[in-house]
């Protein structure tokens, strides 16, 4: 294994009581129909759009509003918090590049949102390629984050492992033909996992040294 492609929020960051309490405002603030916060949960991981018109019936303006209105609040929200990265994440990322790993970053969150949280974390040095949903045309579960990263570093899917804690993770590096692998730490469950096709489920992000 050469290269590594992780998810960002709910396996190297926990981002979930943000995203979920920004997903909430912005229900309440539209009017929308209310949903639980395990509801909104399971739609970490998809574009921001696909992720309120997945969750609520609406129009595609309707999602257009939901866009504009949740970056607004996340702003604020933003502000107001200090995001944690998981037990051991940031001293196994940096063993695995002490390695000769190449890590790199597919996330569905906006370049500038990845870019920021990696500086605050001090992991500029650490990711050497960071993919957001505005730099591709398809986002996850579709496979294009995998394949330009494939093709950025010349690396083959053989090659190659897939990490997050989402089934859209999972089924992303299944169609890129990749190795894939989720933690049961963060927004998906186990189950889900095992039936999105995982290859390896770890508890904790530091087992990942173990599988490769």
């Amino acid at each position: 294994m050469k290269l590594i492609i992780f998810d960002f929020d709910g396996t190297l960051a926990d981002t979930r009581q943000l995203i979920v309490e920004t997903m909430q405002e912005t229900i309440q603030t539209l009017g929308l129909t209310s949903c639980t916060d395990e509801q909104c949960a399971s739609m970490i991981g998809l574009p921001l759009k696909q992720a309120f018109t997945d969750l609520i019936p609406m129009s595609d303006e309707m999602g257009n509003r939901c866009v504009d209105t949740y970056r607004r609040i996340f702003s604020v929200n933003n502000a107001a918090y200090v995001i944690p990265t998981f037990p051991h994440v940031i001293e196994t990322l940096q063993q695995l590049s002490v390695k000769g790993y190449t890590l790199t970053i597919a996330s569905s969150r906006s370049r500038q949102s990845l870019l920021d949280f990696v500086h605050t974390m001090h992991l500029e040095d650490i990711f050497s390629y960071i993919l957001g949903a505005d730099d591709v045309v398809h986002a996850k579960p579709h496979p294009e984050p995998v394949l330009r990263t494939l093709e950025a570093f010349g690396c083959s899917p053989e090659e190659t492992l897939v990490v997050g804690d989402m089934k859209y993770d999972i089924e992303m590096g299944r169609r890129a033909g990749t190795r894939t692998c989720g933690v049961t730490y963060g927004n998906g469950s186990p189950q889900e996992l095992k039936e999105a096709g995982a290859n390896y489920l770890l508890d904790d992000f530091k087992e990942i040294l173990t599988i490769l």
